[in-house]
């Protein structure tokens, strides 16, 4: 028997990365998934490459109308959710003195409300229904520690490792466990607009701060998408129940907490 067997998992975010790396790991543990994702037409196209497991959802996780949409739309299709990976998220950096209101105000909205809104839309229909349910939240090791140019990013996965904690006390009560995953320096197609905020304010070339923070890493590489699957996994699985309100570092060593 598999590990996610008769599941239902959402996972925002992932037509692409992370979240596809975990929609593609779950379908593997017997489980079927929404790809809910912003941008239909990928999470189209990923669904398909996943199989009759996986079905396609419009997802914008700054609006209260997609979200409960996108919540029932899974819900018609699947009859229930099991459980949730909060992964939709964008990043920026600036100085503190160049830091404007508008991009704040958007990352906070995606990484922070986002996640909260889409967790209590979730929460309701397992509480409703009475599913004893998994909710995944994605900290980072930014979310460990300030950064010089990375203020508002940190901030807002600070929030989630907050928010993780708050949330993962209320809802046990109802049999529903709430926990996050940290990663660090994850390798992908995100990273070259990373990078390229470095190269901006760091002076550095193209590629060069990819390199240095992959270098840094104790492990002696950037992490890859799998690298994440095996806790996603388990945090989702029976062998979690008793696990509630945690925050795990997967990133190779680069933070200790």
């Amino acid at each position: 028997m598999k590990r996610l067997d008769g599941k239902t998992a959402l996972i925002t975010g992932s037509a692409r990365g992370i979240g596809f790396a975990f929609a593609e790991a779950y379908i593997g543990e017997g489980a079927r998934v929404a790809i809910a994702d912003i941008d239909i037409d990928r999470a189209r196209e990923a669904a398909a490459s996943l199989g009759p497991n996986a079905i396609a959802v419009k997802f914008d996780v700054t609006s209260q109308e997609s979200i409960d949409a996108g919540v029932a739309e899974t819900v018609s299709q699947f009859g229930q959710i099991d459980i949730l990976i909060n992964n939709a998220a964008i990043f920026t950096a600036a100085p503190i003195t160049e830091i404007e209101r508008a991009d704040y105000q958007k990352v906070f909205d995606i990484n922070v409300a986002g996640a909260l809104f889409t967790m209590q839309a979730v929460a309701r229909h397992m509480i409703e229904r009475g599913i004893r349910g998994k909710i995944i939240n994605m900290a980072s090791q930014a979310g460990r520690r300030g950064e010089a140019l990375v203020g508002v990013y940190c901030a807002s996965k600070a929030a989630v490792i907050s928010l993780t904690q708050s949330a993962g006390l209320n809802l046990i009560q109802h049999g529903i466990n709430v926990n996050a995953i940290a990663p660090g320096v994850v390798d992908g197609e995100h990273w070259d607009g990373v990078d390229a905020f470095f190269a901006k304010y760091e002076g550095k070339a193209p590629g060069q701060k990819k390199r240095e923070v992959g270098e840094a890493v104790p492990y002696g590489r950037m992490g890859r998408a799998e690298d994440l699957t095996g806790m996603a996994i388990f945090l989702a699985s029976a062998e979690a129940d008793y696990i509630v309100a945690q925050t795990y570092n997967v990133d190779g060593g680069n933070w200790m907490s």
